[in-house]
């Protein structure tokens, strides 16, 4: 059995970031440390952090007055922001700075006299952060369907956001919808979509055209990213399943099969991708690894921990 094994994945350096900032945010403060949501869509990880002491809620309300909270990577309304604040909550934003970029761009067109139209999945904490940017005045669409019943007038300046972890390849279409029914209609200077998660899906490309007939995805079920790899190699025609770990591989799947894929959503870390190829060399397979494009892409700590004075 081959297996083929995609660089780039795992994480990306938005996911790096945050899960730096909650491991010092652990040694400077000390447990417990609550945290909005979970700071990555990755049951490891999540599971990782509280067993070192860290709480993850859902309301504001649930951290005590003054306590440590961190925003996680997804970003959050300002309604948000605003709330954190009158509780006297100590704040570290751990927002990926793509999906800040996306919030600023907001502000930007509706101050420019744009109609704003989201891409992307209803409920999805990302996707909920940039709708509170503006509340009842950005427009959500998921599909090219949802884009006829957008009540936009034709003749309106339409300006196209996309949640980030979305594809080129499952935009294209919607895009195009919007374009073809709002004739002003354009998209931001510089892509929403988040390099990382069209480079992974630039990587499964590439082990579909070396033949493999199954794919397997790192990564957790409400992981955006995770999912959109596995309906690539689908869409190709290739089996492909989404896991959390090796123990959830089932020896069926690699029956009769000579070629596998591996890879990982941008918030798997990379001892369960190990973990998975112990699995397959164990059952004979030769791991080859393919480089499709290299990333350097790093983004800086948030003041509040960057700077020792600021955690006085």
């Amino acid at each position: 059995m081959n297996v083929f094994l995609a660089r780039p994945r795992g994480f990306c350096a938005g996911v790096v970031r945050a899960i730096d900032i909650v491991d010092i945010a652990l040694k400077r403060f000390s447990a417990p440390v609550y945290v909005r949501k979970e700071i990555v869509h990755n049951r490891a990880v999540v599971d990782d952090f509280k067993a070192r002491g860290v709480v993850f809620i859902d309301h504001l309300d649930e951290a005590p007055r003054g306590s440590v909270v961190i925003f996680s990577a997804h970003g959050v309304s300002p309604d948000v922001r605003a709330r954190a604040e009158a509780r006297g909550l100590r704040v570290i934003d751990a927002t990926c700075p793509l999906v800040t970029k996306v919030h600023l761009e907001v502000h930007r067109f509706l101050r420019e006299g744009f109609q704003l139209v989201l891409i992307g999945h209803r409920s999805h904490d990302e996707v909920d952060g940039t709708l509170g940017e503006a509340p009842g005045k950005i427009h959500l669409v998921e599909s090219a369907e949802d884009v006829d019943r957008l009540a936009i007038p034709l003749d309106a300046r339409v300006m196209i956001l996309t949640q980030t972890t979305l594809s080129l390849d499952e935009t294209r279409g919607v895009i195009a919808a919007i374009k073809n029914r709002f004739a002003k209609a354009q998209t931001p200077p510089k892509d929403d979509i988040c390099y990382a998660t069209q480079n992974r899906q630039d990587a499964v490309k590439d082990l579909l055209g070396r033949g493999i007939r199954l794919l397997l995805v790192v990564g957790s079920k409400n992981s955006s990213n995770s999912q959109r790899l596995v309906d690539v190699a689908r869409q190709a025609g290739c089996h492909a399943y989404l896991i959390d770990h090796a123990g959830e591989i089932d020896p069926t799947w690699l029956a009769g099969v000579e070629a596998v894929g591996v890879t990982a959503g941008a918030s798997a870390p990379e001892h369960l991708v190990q973990g998975v190829l112990s699995i397959l060399q164990a059952r004979g397979g030769k791991v080859e690894e393919v480089l499709v494009r290299e990333e350097d892409t790093h983004f800086s700590l948030p003041k509040e921990l960057a700077d020792p004075v600021g955690t006085k």
